[in-house]
């Protein structure tokens, strides 16, 4: 496809700030190491516990050089991109460590630096500079539009709100889109309340219920200070996919706004942003899939695709980092493995490897390298064995938060229950189908099963002389290792 004026300007624009960056990284090296993930994945968390932990004295054994002695030290400093919030690191530990409460999710980009004093294996002395960007990851789906016409986000949004379980969630929206003539005369009213009812199914099909995870555009459910202009109030129409738009209809109307929406959200934060990564994790919530049953688990794998062909992806050359960066590892992590039993976790992996890989198969000709790892950048529980009749059963021990609710019972937030975690089919196949779907958790006093997972409070930590204690996590060290453990040589 030929590539129109604009196009080539914006990629003039690249090219000229990867130039730029270049010349800083080579003074001063660098990694932009870019985390997201879908709602209440775990990105406020995982960033916090990684700063944490490489700061304040972790327990890392995997993460060679910090296991090895060989990372003097980690500290903050300002952050280069002066017009981008900064990570608000000092609160979530506060609240993580002294109010036992998770910190509130990432609805804005945000940014930290880290820079990490180390030791070369030849016994040279070095500084590597971590910029850690932390974006929504609904923001990542957008980046798809900009391929695309309003007609063909229209029939494909359209198509997929008519499947199960969508179709009852967007009712209501739907009887209004009857109501509409596309090619009538632009009405502001009109516009409002497709918008409206547009949002409204977006958000239905984000309740735990279902944890759909293909929500494009990702500015309705989180619109900052655009909510209520006319970027963020437009909404598909029954148009077809080769059509043209009268002038002064509804349907011109949309169109317009629909490439306002890309002009104002998308391609800011692709050129200045998403195209300067280096390294990528990817934070998947897949027990919430779980729950919610295989047409779940489904959406997440084509959320994850659409992800995955968002990058720029493949082995990182002096002519790339010069025009053309490209993010050369990226790792899908299944986060909460701390829910499940440690037996588990394998079988967590597979499901997670299965769910991304028809998109990494993709991408294996590129060089770029592609993991996955289940992990809990923060644990909220232990293991224990419990007894249960003639029995002892493999559990799990926390502090459920205030609220919780399972088997008809109510949690105060203060008191530790014993569960035991479902288990997951050795085979991922069986989830994907239904046969034999996750049955969730069971308490410690009951047979009955509860088909959700618990919220648990962060652990109660006891501060080791005056240092703050280290976080317990599950794997964190090891998706240091993978990330940036090569640089660290």
């Amino acid at each position: 496809m030929a590539l129109s004026f604009s196009d080539i300007v914006e990629e003039a624009r690249l090219s000229a700030r990867a130039l730029l960056d270049y010349g800083d990284h080579f003074f001063n090296p660098t990694i932009r190491l870019g985390v997201t993930g879908l709602s209440r994945a775990g990105k406020t968390v995982f960033i916090t516990a990684l700063i944490h932990g490489l700061t304040r004295g972790g327990r890392f054994p995997i993460f060679e050089p910090f296991a090895t002695g060989r990372i003097a030290r980690a500290r903050l400093e300002p952050q280069p991109d002066d017009a981008v919030p900064r990570f608000d690191y000092e609160n979530h530990v506060r609240t993580l460590i002294e109010e036992r409460r998770w910190p509130n999710s990432t609805v804005d980009i945000s940014e930290l630096r880290l820079v990490i004093d180390y030791q070369r294996q030849n016994g040279a002395d070095r500084t590597l500079t971590l910029d850690i960007v932390d974006y929504p990851g609904e923001w990542l789906l957008d980046l798809p539009l900009l391929n695309k016409s309003y007609e063909q986000w229209a029939h494909e949004g359209l198509a997929l709100s008519r499947e199960r379980p969508r179709a009852r969630l967007a009712a209501h929206w739907h009887e209004h889109l009857a109501t509409l003539n596309a090619e009538s005369r632009e009405d502001e009213q009109a516009a409002l309340a497709a918008a409206r009812l547009f949002t409204d199914y977006l958000r239905a099909c984000r309740d735990e219920r279902f944890a759909m995870s293909l929500l494009p555009p990702g500015r309705f459910l989180m619109p900052g200070n655009l909510a209520g202009s006319p970027a963020l109030t437009f909404a598909p129409l029954e148009v077809p996919v080769d059509g043209s738009a009268p002038d002064g209809s509804l349907w011109a109307m949309m169109v317009r706004r629909y490439e306002a929406y890309k002009d104002v959200v998308v391609r800011p934060f692709f050129r200045d942003h998403f195209s300067r990564l280096d390294r990528q994790i990817v934070l998947v919530d897949a027990l919430a899939a779980f729950n919610s049953g295989p047409e779940a688990l489904h959406d997440l794998e084509a959320a994850l695709a659409g992800i995955l062909d968002c990058f720029r992806i493949g082995r990182s050359t002096l002519l790339s980092s010069l025009f053309r960066p490209r993010i050369d590892r990226i790792l899908f992590a299944a986060t909460k493995a701390d829910h499940l039993h440690h037996s588990s976790h394998d079988r967590l992996e597979a499901v997670l490897r299965r769910t991304v890989a028809k998109a990494a198969s993709r991408a294996e000709d590129t060089g770029a390298e592609i993991d996955v790892v289940a992990l809990a950048a923060v644990r909220a529980t232990r293991e224990a064995q419990v007894q249960r009749g003639r029995d002892k059963l493999p559990s799990i021990l926390g502090t459920p938060a205030p609220g919780e609710t399972a088997n008809g019972e109510a949690f105060d937030g203060k008191t530790e229950v014993a569960t035991f975690p479902g288990d997951l089919p050795a085979d991922p196949e069986e989830l994907f189908k239904g046969d034999g779907a996750f049955r969730g958790l069971s308490s410690a006093t009951t047979d009955k099963t509860d088909f959700r997972f618990l919220r648990f409070r962060p652990p109660q930590l006891e501060r080791e002389g005056a240092d703050e204690p280290a976080l317990p996590h599950i794997r964190l060290d090891r998706a240091l290792q993978f990330l940036i453990g090569d640089r660290l040589q």
